[in-house]
């Protein structure tokens, strides 16, 4: 793969020089004079490596500026600086500010060739590692929904088969799983509808604004009604209406919304005209609609009517192995908004996937924003978490000594059992003492792992989350409902 390389020098001739040294048939030299045609030609073309002098003479921006540019915009381009021996403390700083080395002049060729060629190798690395990460995300993607695991890769299925089916989806899930996610998908993936995605928190407005809304009025329905006003099933007309917390919905407005998804007719408040509407409605809670109608707060041939496909989000806690992809989409939507660039150490989010997370992927999404402006230099560590994650045991701790004077075969035996012992452990702790889960990750099968936890005397009931109530008061990030 031809990898570009771009000079920029305020000298014609070194340019000419490094031109000419560095010069490949796998490789495309360009050159430029001055650090603001530099930053035009990087912007504008893939560059893999860019060599630049750190000062310029009146020749636009300087090297300093041009690699704070390159930052700034987060331009996936490697940068060595070249400066005069007197000016290294300058070059020290353009390595703090992600200059990947620097060259004192007069360059010598030898150390310029390895350089460069270093340069490159770990460049095409990292654009590798980019493109998996794109890759990934396409793969296990789908709209705006993020996941490896099992429990997403259902969800995505699901939503791609009802997506343009006609019928009404009921969408479940904790608080903070995605739920809204989930009908952005639906409505975006639904081919056969063209008007807008409209929605409505059945939970922030009282009854008589709740029915006004929904459905709109007539001018002088009520007061302070001075205008016919539109609801947001006509606004909605060949769309999809998105209905959130239908759980708290009135059970005057229920009666109302039946008729709608029976007939798909309804009157405006204060009005006589009965209008059709062509609208698919998706409902989404947080509550056991079953147990509400046992209840006598929903009604049951409502919820009969909502409920024709459901699509159930998983809580957080039972998909650890996401953490590590939501938290890099998560950086990349901050680098966006003018975010400091971070990422997070391994060890951070292995203990990230050791909690509980009762406030979801909103919770989630709440820390990585707040780590990534209180958390010092580039790498979240576990020292930067909040005391209520930082806390606990580092895993993978296991004692592997040995007393050599004993028999090979009792030291292999009792290390064995070891490793096996806090393996098991290990992976209970992820998947939060799930049996089913455990064996498919150790590849085997229910029978076998049960055996093992009897042997070891593990009880996975020592795994299983805590109680929400223990865990939200341990919980110091706020998290909206």
């Amino acid at each position: 793969m031809d990898r570009r390389i771009l000079v920029v020098d305020d000298s014609e001739l070194t340019c000419q020089q490094l031109s000419l040294l560095l010069s490949r048939p796998d490789r495309r030299i360009k050159v430029v004079t001055n650090g603001t045609e530099a930053l035009e030609r990087i912007v504008d073309g893939k560059f893999s490596l860019v060599l630049t002098d750190l000062r310029m003479d009146g020749r636009g921006i300087d090297g300093l500026d041009l690699i704070r540019e390159i930052r700034q915009r987060d331009l996936p381009v490697t940068v060595i600086v070249m400066t005069a021996f007197a000016s290294i403390d300058v070059a020290v700083e353009a390595m703090k500010l992600g200059a990947y080395d620097f060259l004192t002049k007069p360059i010598d060729p030898d150390q310029v060739q390895v350089l460069v060629e270093r340069a490159l190798a770990d460049r095409s690395l990292l654009d590798e590692v980019n493109d998996a990460r794109d890759r990934l995300r396409q793969r296990f993607g789908f709209h705006n929904l993020l996941g490896t695991s099992p429990g997403m890769r259902d969800v995505f299925e699901r939503v791609e088969r009802v997506a343009s089916a006609h019928c009404n989806v009921l969408i479940t899930g904790e608080t903070g799983t995605g739920k809204e996610l989930v009908a952005q998908a639906l409505h975006l993936a639904d081919a056969t509808r063209s008007g807008p995605l409209v929605a409505v928190n059945c939970a922030a407005l009282p009854e008589p604004l709740l029915e006004s809304e929904l459905f709109g009025h007539e001018k002088g329905a009520f007061t302070g009604a001075d205008r016919r006003k539109q609801g947001r099933f006509e606004l909605a007309e060949g769309g999809t209406l998105f209905l959130d917390e239908i759980g708290e919905l009135p059970l005057g407005v229920q009666a109302k919304l039946l008729r709608v998804l029976q007939d798909g007719t309804f009157e405006r408040v204060g009005g006589t005209e009965t209008l059709q509407v062509n609208t698919r409605i998706l409902a989404a809670t947080n509550v056991d609609l079953k147990r509400a109608v046992s209840e006598g707060t929903f009604r049951e041939d409502l919820f009969f009517r909502l409920n024709v496909v459901t699509v159930s989000l998983p809580p957080l806690r039972d998909r650890p192995e996401d953490i590590p992809l939501l938290v890099d989409h998560f950086l990349d939507l901050l680098r966006e908004r003018g975010y400091p660039k971070k990422s997070f150490a391994r060890e951070t989010l292995s203990r990230m996937a050791r909690y509980d997370w009762p406030g979801n992927v909103r919770e989630l999404e709440h820390l990585v924003e707040q780590l990534a402006i209180t958390a010092p230099g580039e790498v979240v560590r576990v020292e930067h978490l909040p005391p209520y994650l930082a806390e606990g045991p580092d895993e993978g701790a296991l004692d592997l000594s040995f007393d050599v004077r004993r028999p090979l075969h009792e030291i292999t035996r009792e290390l064995t059992e070891r490793i096996e012992r806090s393996y098991l452990c290990g992976v209970l702790e992820r998947y939060r003492g799930r049996i089913d889960r455990s064996a498919a990750h150790s590849g085997l099968s229910r029978r076998s792992i049960s055996e093992k936890l009897r042997i070891h005397a593990i009880d996975k009931a020592d795994f299983k989350p805590r109680s929400s109530s223990s865990s939200s008061a341990r919980r110091s990030v706020a998290v909206g409902d």
